[in-house]
C-alpha cells in the first residue's frame, strides 16, 4: 500500500515557477514508477509526465515538454514537478500517481494508487 500526498500548488502569474511534490508513505515507494497528472475543470485528467522507479527514465506530454522536469528522491520518497514559464492553460489540480510499470505510464487504469491533488492556478 501507498499513500500520496501532494504539496506546492499555489496561484501564480504567468510566466511564473512552481514545484509540486508528492511524499509518499510506505517501504516500496522506489519499486514504482511515478506518474503527474492534471485535470481541469470540466476535462478529463490528462497525463503530465512519468519517471521510472531509477529516475533514470522520464517522460512529458507535448504540452509541457521543455518546460516541466520530474525528478525522484527515493530516499525521502518523494517525487517532484518543476515547472516554469507557467501558462494559462496549466490551470489545474495536478494528481501524482504511482504504477507498477513505466510502460504503462500514459495510461490511467495502471496506477495502482492516486493523491488527492494540488491546485495550481495560473492567472492572466
Amino acid at each position: 500500500q501507498v499513500q500520496l500526498v501532494e504539496s506546492g500548488g499555489g496561484l501564480v502569474q504567468v510566466g511564473d515557477s512552481l514545484r509540486l511534490s508528492c511524499a509518499a508513505s510506505g517501504r516500496t515507494f522506489s519499486s514504482y514508477a511515478m506518474g503527474w497528472f492534471r485535470q481541469a475543470p470540466g476535462k478529463e485528467r490528462e497525463f503530465v509526465s512519468a519517471i521510472s522507479w531509477s529516475g533514470r527514465s522520464t517522460d512529458y506530454a507535448d504540452s509541457v515538454k521543455g518546460r516541466f522536469t520530474i525528478s525522484r528522491d527515493n530516499v525521502k520518497n518523494t517525487v517532484y514537478l518543476q515547472m516554469i514559464s507557467l501558462k494559462p492553460e496549466d490551470t489545474a489540480v495536478y494528481i501524482c500517481a504511482a504504477t507498477e510499470s513505466f510502460g504503462g505510464r500514459y495510461f490511467r487504469d495502471k496506477y495502482l494508487y492516486w493523491g488527492q491533488g494540488t491546485q495550481v492556478t495560473v492567472s492572466s
